[in-house]
């Protein structure tokens, strides 16, 4: 990183890209809070020089694994909502790979908060689903990104049968009035 911004100042998308790689080096050693500022000063950068819709995708779709990672859930569902998946379904559109990626990782945070309600782990089975449809139709049902759809199907599935369970338990707990 430091040779490219000594001899390559000029070239703005390979320092990202090196910075992209010392991010994820970061989160592979555990490092997630420092790959984490790292993740969002690239994803800022892609969005201000205006690079081309699949490479901010794929910045945001990095940074808000990295929210997932931290438990900052709100900030990476909001990110995926109301900024990536927007983009993502205008400029690439529902069958791309990088706009069904980022509803699964939409999915994954919505799974993940300790805090999700029902209507969240709902609304994250109802795009697994239409997500898990589109990617068997595009990539076939043998295809990795397919079989991996299932399966996180299954735990969005899963999460909802304990939430039933959790809530009938309080419910039984509950004095009735």
């Amino acid at each position: 990183l430091t040779l490219i911004r000594r001899y390559w100042s000029h070239d703005e998308r390979g320092i990202l890209t090196a910075q992209t790689n010392v991010a994820s080096c970061l989160g592979d050693l555990g490092r997630h809070d420092e790959a984490l500022v790292l993740k969002r000063e690239i994803y800022a950068r892609r969005v201000a020089m205006g690079s081309a819709a699949d490479s901010i995708v794929r910045a945001g779709g990095n940074l808000s694994s990295s929210l997932t990672t931290a438990g900052r859930f709100a900030e990476a569902k909001t990110l995926l909502r109301d900024e990536l998946l927007p983009m993502a379904r205008q400029s690439l559109g529902p069958t791309h790979g990088f706009c069904m990626d980022i509803e699964e990782w939409l999915v994954e945070a919505l799974r993940m908060d300790p805090n999700a309600t029902r209507d969240d782990l709902r609304e994250a089975e109802t795009i697994m689903q239409d997500v898990l449809q589109r990617r068997r139709r595009v990539f076939g049902p043998a295809h990795p990104s397919t079989a991996w759809c299932e399966g996180e199907l299954a735990r969005v599935r899963e999460a909802l049968a304990i939430r039933a369970q959790v809530n009938a338990g309080e419910s039984k707990a509950s004095p009735q009035s």
